[in-house]
Formats: C-alpha cells, sequence, structure tokens
C-alpha cells in the first residue's frame, strides 16, 4: 500500500464515523486547550509578578538587622546584636561600586490635614529614594539630606494627595503623621501596587523622625544600588566585611536583587508547572477516550480488517493504518485546542485587564507533543488487536 494511500484510507475512516471522531477530537481539544488556557494565565502572572518586582530596578541589594537563612522582612521583626543604625547606612555609601544608598524604617499611622484624617503607609527614607528605587517626585522636590536633625518634611504619595488635597497643589501646606506636624514639599509620581502594596497611598518622611514616631532603635532595612557593571555577589562581600567590622559580628541578613529574583522565579515556575500538570489530567482523559473508541472500531470493523487482509495488507499495514487514525485525531484535536485555548487567553487578556495573560509556548509544544504520543499510545492496543486478527474469522462478520 502506497503512503498515498495510507493517508487517504485514513482519512476516509476518520470522515466515515464523524460523531465519533468528533467525540475523540473533543477530548483531546478540551486537554490542549487547558494547558494552553492554564499556562497562559500562569505566564501572565509570572512575568506581571517579575515585572511589579523589577520596577525598582535590578541592580539592588537589602540590608536587613537579624541573622537570618530565609527571605524577606522577617529579619526586621527579631531582636539583634546590634541594630542597623543611620550611621552604618552612611558608612555603606564609601563602599565600592555602591552608587546610593536609603534608609528605610516603615509603619502605619493617621495623617491629618484640613479636617480630612486617615490611616495609611508611612515611610521613613533618606533622600536617595528617588534614585534608588526609581520613584521621582511629580511636585516639588523629595527629602533632602539632613545632617543635623530630621527636619519636618513630608512628601505625598500621589493618591494619598488626592485624598487630602484633591486637585490644589498642597506645597507648602501643614499636615500631621501620627500627631506630628511636618510641612509638604513635594508629591511623588504614581506607582501602583506592588504585590498588594498601594505605594501611591504613602507619606514619606524623614527616617530619624520615623524611628522616634515608631519607638524603633533600629533601621528596618537599608537599600543600596551598586553599579550594574559590578558583579552582585562581590559588591554584597565587600557590604558583608564592612558591617561585620562595625559590628563585631554578623548579626544582620544582606540580599540581593539576583537572590530574590530567583527566588521568585523559582516559585512562579512551579506554579506555571502544576497548572499545566493540571491540563495534563485533562489531556490523559482525552487520550482514555481515544483508546475507548478505537477499541469499538475495531470491534465494528472487523469485517473491513479481514477484508483488507485479503486483499492483501499485512499485519504491519493494518498495524498502521490504525496508529495513523488514532494519531489523526490526536493532531485534530491538538490544532483545536491550541485555537480555543490561546483564543481564550486572549479574552480573557481583553475582558479581564487586571488578570494578565501571556501564551507559554514551551508548553503549547509539549502539550502538542503530549497529545501525539498520547494518540499513538492510546491507539496501539486496537491497533495490535486488529492486526492480530484472522482474515477469515473477520470476513465471517460480513
Amino acid at each position: 500500500m502506497r503512503p498515498r494511500d495510507f493517508a487517504a484510507y485514513t482519512l476516509t475512516a476518520v470522515r466515515a464515523q464523524p460523531g465519533r471522531s468528533l467525540l475523540t477530537v473533543t477530548g483531546i481539544a478540551i486537554g490542549v486547550a487547558a494547558v494552553v488556557l492554564l499556562t497562559a494565565i500562569g505566564e501572565g502572572i509570572h512575568r506581571f509578578v517579575l515585572a511589579e518586582f523589577t520596577q525598582f530596578g535590578t541592580n539592588l541589594i537589602a540590608v536587613t538587622p537579624g541573622k537570618t537563612s530565609t527571605m524577606g522582612m522577617s529579619g526586621a521583626m527579631i531582636s539583634n546584636v546590634r541594630p542597623l543604625s543611620v550611621d552604618d547606612a552612611r558608612a555603606l555609601e564609601r563602599v565600592p561600586d555602591v552608587e546610593g544608598v536609603v534608609s528605610v524604617v516603615q509603619g502605619n499611622a493617621a495623617v491629618e490635614a484640613g479636617g480630612i484624617s486617615r490611616r495609611t503607609m508611612v515611610f521613613g527614607a533618606g533622600p536617595g529614594v528617588p534614585e534608588i528605587w526609581s520613584m521621582r517626585p511629580i511636585i516639588g522636590r523629595f527629602l533632602p539630606a539632613d545632617t543635623g536633625g530630621a527636619r519636618p518634611f513630608a512628601v505625598l504619595g500621589s493618591k494619598l494627595r488626592a485624598e487630602l488635597f484633591g486637585n490644589a497643589s498642597p506645597l507648602g501646606e501643614r499636615i500631621r503623621v501620627g500627631g506630628e506636624p511636618f510641612r509638604v514639599i513635594g508629591v511623588m509620581e504614581s506607582k501602583g501596587q506592588m504585590l498588594g502594596f498601594d505605594l501611591d497611598d504613602t507619606v514619606y518622611i524623614p527616617v530619624q523622625r520615623a524611628m522616634a514616631m515608631f519607638d524603633r532603635e533600629s533601621l528596618m532595612e537599608i537599600d543600596l544600588l551598586y553599579d550594574r557593571a559590578a558583579d552582585s555577589a562581590a559588591v554584597a562581600e565587600r557590604v558583608r566585611a564592612l558591617l561585620i567590622r562595625r559590628h563585631g559580628s554578623e548579626d544582620f541578613t544582606i540580599t540581593t536583587q539576583d537572590q530574590m529574583l530567583d527566588v521568585l522565579g523559582s516559585v512562579l515556575d512551579v506554579l506555571t508547572a502544576v497548572v499545566a500538570a493540571l491540563g495534563g489530567i485533562s489531556l490523559l482523559v482525552g487520550g482514555i477516550g481515544i483508546l475507548t473508541i478505537m477499541s469499538i472500531a475495531v470491534r465494528e470493523r472487523r469485517a473491513e480488517i479481514g477484508l483488507l487482509r485479503a486483499l492483501g495488507a499485512g499485519r504491519n499495514q493494518v498495524l498502521l493504518l490504525f496508529l495513523l487514525e488514532a494519531l489523526l485525531l490526536a493532531l485534530l484535536g491538538g490544532a483545536i485546542g491550541l485555537v480555543i485555548g490561546a483564543g481564550g487567553a486572549w479574552l480573557i487578556g481583553i475582558a479581564v485587564p487586571a488578570l494578565p495573560t501571556q501564551t507559554a509556548w514551551d508548553f503549547v509544544l509539549i502539550a502538542e507533543g503530549t497529545a501525539a504520543v498520547i494518540g499513538l499510545a492510546a491507539g496501539v492496543i486496537p491497533a495490535l488487536k486488529a492486526a492480530a486478527l484472522d482474515p477469515v474469522a473477520a470476513l465471517h462478520e460480513e
């Protein structure tokens, strides 16, 4: 039998039973569509979170008080031998390849202005915020360098400015933060939310005043901006050596942005793989559907198989015919599932802009390849049964 005859016979067999073929194709299509759609959502969330996390830049190093092996802010909450101080931050400015340093204290307090009061996030920070966190004032200026005694200046987030002053300029206005008077000298550009924190609903005050307001002896964090051309590990090692000389021991935790992104990327990769596995279960169900329907087809087409054998078709040819039929059904289902999944991801992105979607083409290729393999695997047992039929017994079914 020529290759053209194999193809024609396979297509004819699929068209001859449209209802059965449609059910088989639907099972695979649902599985592939589930993989494509779920991984598109997972990949979109992956990219969205990484973009949110890197909006402050990627060449940052964070130093937190307390020696801990875990990531995050928890190091600021445990006791340590010596607190991180503003003097430590000033000393770190002299480390080679460090371009900027900002001290950070964070808390929550009531902000009052013109009879309006609301609780919001308060950042005690140094003057390096615009450069290090890539946040610029759109009105006025940021907190100035203050070597004397932390003058009572405040800079508002864009949302807080709108809540307290509307469209009026707040520059020079008096506000109270935590019951203490401050003068507004600037408004920051809108940054939106990052991992659930509204960066626009904030007020920035000098770090020394924030430490006194929240009764803290230690800074919560020191962020360093280093030269992009420098090696982050080498810079972190120089920072570690300096702080050990100042503190006498390693009672702090250093985390580079590269480490944060690696951990975050690993977690998000696992998330994408998990949702892909959930879609893979649907593919497996589709494969069981192919196995069932092809087994039924062998029983229904015994006479046809006997006639093929009587006309000279060998066992291997009959085996190949049924395998090609199963493969064709799986590929058709995979193609339809790809269109449905990618189209569904696109529609979700249009209908719900807050839920990002991004087609993960590596998972698409895996899903399509898996569909083909499942189709072949599911067709093996029925094909072997068909090839093993005795032609005389099969013709007797006619």
